[in-house]
């Protein structure tokens, strides 16, 4: 009778220590929503113990609202699981025609892209090497015996279509390289450097110096002035394909050369604008220069199915690398990327749509996505909405799948490693908080794994818009709640 008393009593110490430690939490979120800055603000909060799978504390779960970059949680999830981690999109090189007794092809050279959003990045390059692989290619020809190409060099990237940024996006994101949109080829992160020089007075006008790539017909009508600022608040505006771009904001005083970062018009034609070049150094004569199947309007239909010959598969990086950067970096090209390649592997069209619409067919086998809004891979997109139930749910899904440990890798740590560097530094959650964040104006968010203290795994996320107070004043009050589940 001892024992069984003694036995209840343990049970409901356990029960109360839970009850308090959940409370804690509960306390925690609660005391954050009730924050002044946050009294007209949207929040969705969950944490949710992986073992149970019983919910710890909630705030508004089930409340779909946009998140940011917190979305690429699904897009590297998806296309480490569906596509595998060692999955390497191609890009294959064809030729129609015949190569003669005297080196000359008489056809055309055909670049079909495949999706690689590694092909020439500066995440997977050393700097001034982004662009070595057409070398590379360039030998192939010439080991071919190819000196002279009749035809053209096609860049064709229409398996993935032309939408050119997924739906939601805002004028002023694009234009800019964080708003490079995902492609069939991309090149060089799709994205373009210029230099400007600042003048000596405030207000003073600035000089653009050059572009790189250089792109054939492209226009800056440059408003960007000398201004006091201590660092890049200029602006790059312009629509996928347009060679109008304007350049608006405030660069630092007195500098020879400041580089600004864009979006490349179109990597397509590109491609083959640099390949020719690369070709033409190399004495490879090409009689009618580069095209592209959007720009030329080339109909693509079947074309190789018969009558071309491959010649040259170049595979880009590994899927678990290219998530391991999107995640890390937060890199908006690699999740629209990701996207686009599971639409094209699953069904052969690699458009966002497609892409988006594949992973809800994965995922719905496995878990409810009712109620999620999910418009485009990087989190750009205002149309998005995304529960904090919903992060759970596929985080929980992670952790159980056979790539879990893989996905795990791809995160930040909080404290240590990419965008988490400086969260939780010196605090609790250094080193036990794991997670994607989310930034952009008015919305914050984070959603990941905590390994508490106690030995518990955690999967969380948090949400709020339209708050009041700066994005930094926000983050300190989201550390109080992370720092809680550290210690649970």
């Amino acid at each position: 009778m001892k024992l069984r008393s003694f036995l209840l009593f343990l049970g409901i110490l356990s029960g109360i220590q839970s009850v308090l430690c959940q409370n804690t939490i509960q306390t925690a979120i609660n005391n954050f929503a009730s924050a002044p800055e946050f009294t007209n603000s949207s929040i969705s909060f969950l944490a949710v113990d992986l073992t149970s799978g019983d919910r710890i504390a909630a705030y508004n779960p089930e409340l779909s609202i946009p998140t940011a970059s917190t979305a690429k949680i699904f897009s590297t999830a998806s296309a480490i699981d569906i596509l595998g981690p060692n999955y390497r999109p191609e890009t294959r090189l064809y030729f129609d025609g015949v190569i003669d007794s005297l080196g000359t092809l008489n056809g055309n050279i055909w670049i079909r892209g495949g999706g690689d959003v590694s092909l020439g990045s500066r995440f997977f390059n050393d700097p001034g090497k982004e662009l070595d692989f057409l070398k590379k290619w360039t030998d192939t020809l010439q080991k071919m015996g190819v000196k002279v190409i009749a035809g053209s060099i096609i860049a064709d990237g229409s398996e993935f279509g032309y939408t050119g940024v997924p739906y939601g996006w805002a004028w002023n994101d694009m234009g800019n390289y964080y708003g490079a949109g995902p492609a069939g080829i991309c090149l060089y992160d799709n994205m373009i450097r210029l230099k400007f020089k600042t003048g000596s007075l405030v207000g003073s006008a600035t000089e653009l110096i050059s572009v790189y790539p250089k792109i054939d017909g492209l226009i800056i009508h440059n408003y960007i002035t000398s201004q006091n600022v201590s660092g890049d608040n200029a602006y790059i505006y312009g629509g996928p394909y347009s060679l109008d771009r304007f350049a608006e904001g405030a660069l630092p005083l007195n500098r020879p050369y400041y580089e600004v970062e864009g979006s490349m018009p179109d990597p397509e034609y590109q491609l083959a604008v640099e390949f020719v070049k690369v070709l033409t150094e190399a004495g490879i004569t090409i009689k009618e220069g580069p095209k592209s199947v959007r720009r030329n309007d080339i109909i693509v239909n079947n074309r190789y199915s018969t009558g071309y010959k491959l010649f040259l598969t170049h595979k880009g990086e590994k899927i678990s690398d290219i998530a391991t950067l999107t995640n890390m970096r937060s890199v908006n090209l690699f999740a629209e990327g990701l996207v686009c390649l599971i639409g094209y592997k699953r069904v052969g069209r690699g458009t966002t749509d497609e892409g988006l619409k594949q992973i809800e067919k994965y995922w719905e086998e496995k878990i409810s996505l009712n109620g999620m809004f999910l418009k485009d891979g990087s989190g750009l997109s205002r149309s998005n909405g995304i529960s904090a139930v919903h992060f759970c749910r596929i985080l929980k899904a992670m952790a159980e799948s056979k790539n879990g440990n893989i996905f795990f890798e791809t995160l930040p740590v909080a404290g240590r490693s990419g965008t988490l560097t400086n969260l939780c530094k010196g605090q609790p959650g250094q080193g036990r908080v794991v997670a994607k964040s989310g930034t952009m104006n008015r919305v914050k968010s984070y959603a990941g794994y905590v390994n508490s203290k106690s030995g518990k795994k955690i999967a969380f996320a948090i949400t709020v818009n339209n708050y009041t107070s700066n994005s930094s004043a926000v983050a300190d009050k989201i550390e109080k709640v992370l720092n809680t589940l550290a210690v649970y």
